[in-house]
């Protein structure tokens, strides 16, 4: 049994403020040590409940944040390319484990809560339905039929996952205190919880049902400034529906990437 896992950092355990997922700060090294722990939970959890092969991308700005020597060997590594958040996705896996992961854009207490890119994008929808991180790489995994099995990240980013896909395991890890501030479990009482969700989840893999879109799928996406939106409306096949908003028709989930 093959499981995806792809990992983000604001959601990791023990990350309670911005200077710790950020390359250029400080605490960015202790920000990877705990990226590392979280990932190897999930890794273990998952080889745990059943998993032959495990592939884990760090999807985190791009990729680039792992600690070499301290990957775990059992499993493979990727990061995203511009076209794929998941490079290696296909039909053969059973299902996708999401790490560290956060809430979208305008979510109340949603620690370092945003949708892609936090400084332009204000509100991204799949026909009508405002959806973060976790909605688009749930419905691009869904067009290869593999369906969402676990997220864990904050508790408004468990609550937005929950909504999406109802009856999937969550971890909440900690609690948003405004945007930027957070209070965490101990990281392990949280590495703990988070192995053992990914064992339970990669146990019931056979019970969940991928999120399948008909085409065509409407992509919509609201910025945060009318300059933005006048440079996606000059890409073909981009409609200009507001000063700060923009459309385009896809024939399937896999075209949300790149948006």
């Amino acid at each position: 049994m093959r499981i995806y896992i792809l990992c983000d950092m604001e959601g990791t355990s023990g990350i309670w403020r911005p200077e710790q997922v950020r390359r250029d700060a400080p605490q960015y090294t202790e920000g990877r040590d705990l990226l590392m722990a979280d990932v190897n939970a999930a890794i273990a959890g998952a080889f745990d409940g059943g998993a032959s092969e495990v592939v884990v991308c760090d999807t985190h700005a791009g990729g680039g944040h792992f600690i070499l020597e301290r990957m775990d060997s059992g499993a493979t590594y990727e990061t995203p390319t511009d076209i794929s958040p998941m490079p290696s996705l296909d039909g053969s896996f059973a299902g996708l484990i999401l790490t560290g992961h956060h809430a979208m854009a305008g979510t109340l207490n949603g620690f370092l809560d945003h949708t892609m890119d936090s400084s332009r994008w204000f509100c991204f929808r799949i026909n009508g339905q405002p959806v973060g991180e976790i909605g688009m790489e749930t419905a691009y995994a869904g067009h290869y039929g593999v369906p969402l099995l676990m997220v864990s990240g904050d508790e408004a980013a468990c609550r937005e996952a929950e909504a999406l896909c109802p009856g999937i395991v969550t971890v909440a890890v900690k609690r948003g205190l405004g945007r930027n501030c957070a209070r965490c479990l101990a990281p392990a009482e949280a590495r703990r919880l988070i192995r053992e969700g990914a064992a339970r989840a990669v146990r019931t893999a056979g019970e969940r049902r991928p999120w399948r879109l008909e085409p065509p799928i409407e992509l919509e996406l609201t910025y945060y400034r009318s300059d933005y939106a006048d440079e996606a409306a000059a890409r073909p096949g981009t409609q200009r529906i507001d000063a700060r908003t923009v459309r385009r028709l896809v024939q399937s989930a896999a075209e949300i990437w790149p948006v």
